[in-house]
């Protein structure tokens, strides 16, 4: 398989949130180079009811390229999902890691395990801020079929994703 450009999703509200996304990092570069990572960002959960209070996440989007697929890539993410000890109970449920492939290339991919590009990326800030800081004019294929800014702009998620000072790769060149 050709290489290919990915972009993936990081984030975490339980325990040590910085410690499970630089885990992730670290389990990815096992099966990816790593480009680029966007700064850390700090955004409230999202819930499914109003009055449900969670501990805030912390975001970050990674740049990588692989000559994994879709579904090998896939399966690196839930197992490192697993190895931080996610448990998957329900949406919007707190978790250690959750690690989503947001974008690969142009690919297009709807089956009942993997479906690219991200069915829901548009609707989360927390995805699209930090993704917009390292690749702004990255095109998303259909069925969204605009930039990442762009969506950016149209986001109706209202809750601000406030920057850190924390970096996930040791390499100063290499962070956003």
């Amino acid at each position: 398989m050709a290489l290919q450009t990915v972009y993936i999703a990081l984030g975490s509200n339980m325990g040590n949130r910085r410690g499970w996304l630089q885990q992730a990092v670290e389990g990815l570069q096992m099966v990816a180079k790593t480009l680029r990572a966007s700064p850390v960002y700090e955004c409230p959960a999202h819930t499914l009811r109003s009055d449900e209070v969670q501990p805030d996440y912390l975001n970050a989007v990674l740049e990588l390229e692989t000559v994994l697929s879709g579904e090998e890539l896939l399966e690196v993410c839930l197992r490192l999902e697993r190895s931080a000890g996610r448990i998957k109970r329900r949406r919007y449920a707190p978790r250690t890691l959750d690690v989503d492939i947001l974008a690969m290339d142009a690919t297009t991919c709807r089956n009942e395990r993997l479906e690219l590009p991200h069915p829901r990326l548009h609707l989360r800030r927390f995805v699209l801020q930090p993704w917009v800081d390292l690749a702004p004019e990255w095109y998303i294929p259909s069925p969204l079929r605009a930039t990442v800014a762009a969506l950016l702009a149209d986001c109706p998620d209202m809750n601000e994703p406030v920057k850190t000072a924390w970096s996930l790769l040791s390499d100063p060149i290499v962070n956003v």
